[in-house]
């Protein structure tokens, strides 16, 4: 019988037995690999910002997938949802008495549990496509005040929305994460949070809150002074959406030598017609300066509660601010000139929230000391 070598033939070059189990570990290897990628494809996570003005999606590789007002409007007659986001904030104050459009979260919380989980559907599917059939791990942003019950709500409006898992997470932590501070250091940060519906204040050390504090005064709270002040000086009627566009355009924190102007229309409140009016940048400065008062004070007290090393941390590396509402003209000038330590607007700090969402979801481990809840 003719003994068979250890060598066999693939095209022309000799591969032995040896070769071979190396061969068999490398495919083994490279197939457990395409395995894992494509795990990772298909095991989706979504970063949310449920904030009381607006939602902002993140989506690990791709950044900021959607970001929509947290408007919902709703059939009257039968409950039906109509409209969701966009299209949703395009009728308020537009709407005939059978449909309602508002917002379903009120001072950074679920004020309506059934419209909040309906809308957070519409938002996760439309940033994962209408062909996904995979439920992503999702990540959720809270005020640093929040109760436990106010939590689980948001964790159950998660799951039912079509999530795997839910974590939820405090707004500064993730405010700082997505301004690129590290956490995890021993210096102290501090964080200034203004959304549509609560003003956060933490101060973090060593990947956690040491000082903190919550007020329900912010973006919503400003537009509602400027509504007021039209009100009393013009006897003019405007609409939130009106109120938001002169903070925009003309607000200022600090009063300014060179004004900007603007005109507004609304309904006279003594002829019930339409008129106009001119504003102008100091009149906005002293419609809001209550509300802006209030929010200083929340500064000034997490600053008080603050151990004397980290304050020292602070004024070395200054006050951090993000979300939509910190982007008020001069904002930083005020909270300088009131607490006497610099204060700096974060890059993209509208986005810096939910931009920690997503930077927290791929390292999950390194902050998992952050996550105040899962499911």
């Amino acid at each position: 019988m003719t003994n068979i070598p250890n060598v066999f033939y693939i095209s022309s070059p000799k591969v032995s037995l040896k070769d071979l189990e190396k061969d068999k570990e490398h495919f083994f290897w490279k197939y457990s690999t395409i395995c894992a990628t494509r795990m990772a494809f298909f095991s989706k996570k979504l970063g949310i910002d449920l904030g009381t003005a607006n939602t902002l999606v993140f989506l690990p590789g791709r950044g900021v997938v959607l970001n929509e007002p947290s408007v919902v409007a709703v059939s009257e007659q039968d409950n039906q949802i109509l409209a969701v986001g966009n299209e949703a904030k395009d009728m308020i104050g537009k709407t005939p008495d059978s449909i309602i459009a508002y917002r379903p979260m009120k001072d950074g919380v679920i004020a309506d549990y059934r419209v909040t989980e309906a809308m957070l559907r519409y938002f996760i599917n439309k940033a994962l496509g209408k062909w996904n059939i995979w439920k992503p791990e999702v990540m959720v942003s809270v005020p640093a005040g929040v109760t436990s019950t106010e939590r689980r709500a948001v964790i159950e409006a998660a799951i039912k929305a079509g999530a795997k898992n839910a974590y939820v997470v405090k707004e500064p932590i993730l405010a700082a994460i997505g301004a690129g501070i590290s956490i995890q250091e021993a210096v102290g940060h501090m964080i200034v949070d203004i959304g549509g519906g609560t003003t956060d204040v933490a101060v973090i050390s060593l990947g956690g809150i040491v000082a903190c504090t919550s007020v329900k005064c912010a973006g919503n709270r400003l537009d509602a002074a400027i509504t007021d002040y039209i009100k009393k000086t013009y006897n003019l009627a405007i609409g939130d959406k009106t109120a938001e566009d002169i903070k925009i355009q003309v607000g200022s924190a600090v009063p300014v030598d060179e004004e900007l102007s603007m005109t507004i229309k609304g309904r006279d409140f003594l002829t019930g017609l339409p008129r106009a009016v001119e504003i102008k940048t100091n009149e906005v400065v002293k419609a809001i300066s209550k509300e802006l008062r209030d929010m200083v004070k929340a500064i000034k007290d997490v600053l008080q509660e603050t151990p004397p090393e980290l304050a020292s941390d602070i004024i070395d590396n200054g006050i951090i601010m993000t979300g939509g509402s910190s982007q008020l003209r001069n904002l930083p000038e005020l909270v300088f000139r009131r607490t006497g330590v610099k204060a700096v607007l974060a890059n993209d700090a509208l986005y810096c929230v939910v931009k920690g969402t997503g930077i927290a979801l791929d390292h999950l481990d390194t902050y998992k000391k952050t996550i105040i809840t899962k499911r």
